[in-house]
């Protein structure tokens, strides 16, 4: 049965909740393997409008797109390396290698691209395509200048950014502070923003960082109409 945009969207969302509750269990992201890789699916048929493939174990694809490709969706939570079946490759027309970032609770694109071409970046090994994964390197100069930045506030020398994707970078002294949870964490204890969720599990970077953001600009609007 094909679902809606919406409610692909819905079980993204459910199943995302999931995986955040299980992390706050103390469950290690690697022991929910079957969790990640369904956030993966999902999150691949969200933004190529397709749908989930029809077959359970669906021999060498999950999702089809709304353009017909039918797409092999890896999802991983460390730098590993990823396996293909060698004998349905063929059956691929597109490559999607996802990872889910446990601490920021953010899907990262690690790869998305023609099956041709993933494959020639894959080595064979017992009958399996390996593809070696690498996160791309974080930069620790500015600026972005692929992204516009959306908000921004100040708190006291350091700078907390937000870009269009709803990415949340922290900045100080013209200097990333990668990760920037811990310090926004700090920033928020200071402020007297809880740093937790009202299911009890900790807000990941973009939704603390965008709270105080909206915070800080909230304080300075507040103070500045005083001073008027």
């Amino acid at each position: 049965m094909a679902l809606s945009q919406f409610e692909i969207i819905k079980s993204l969302g459910e199943a995302l909740s999931w995986f955040e509750r299980e992390l706050a269990w103390g469950v290690p992201a690697v022991e929910i393997s079957h969790l990640t890789g369904r956030i993966g699916e999902l999150y691949a048929a969200m933004i190529t409008y397709g749908q989930m493939a029809t077959e359970p174990n669906q021999r060498g694809y999950d999702v089809v797109s709304a353009a017909g490709e039918r797409i092999s969706v890896k999802t991983v939570t460390s730098e590993i390396p990823v396996a293909f079946n060698e004998n349905t490759f063929d059956l691929v027309d597109r490559v999607m290698v996802l990872k889910l970032n446990a601490k920021e609770l953010a899907i990262e694109i690690l790869m998305d691209a023609p099956a041709t071409q993933a494959k020639e970046a894959m080595r064979t090994w017992g009958g399996r395509l390996v593809l070696p994964i690498k996160s791309p390197a974080q930069a620790d100069t500015l600026p972005r200048t692929d992204l516009l930045i959306t908000k921004q506030a100040m708190a006291g020398d350091i700078e907390i950014r937000q870009y269009e994707n709803g990415t949340v970078e922290v900045v100080q002294n013209a200097r990333l502070i990668t990760p920037a949870l811990p310090i926004l964490r700090t920033i928020a204890a200071g402020m007297g923003i809880d740093h937790f969720n009202s299911t009890g599990t900790p807000k990941n970077t973009r939704h603390l960082g965008d709270q105080i953001i909206r915070e800080l600009l909230a304080r300075k609007q507040e103070a500045s109409a005083t001073d008027e």
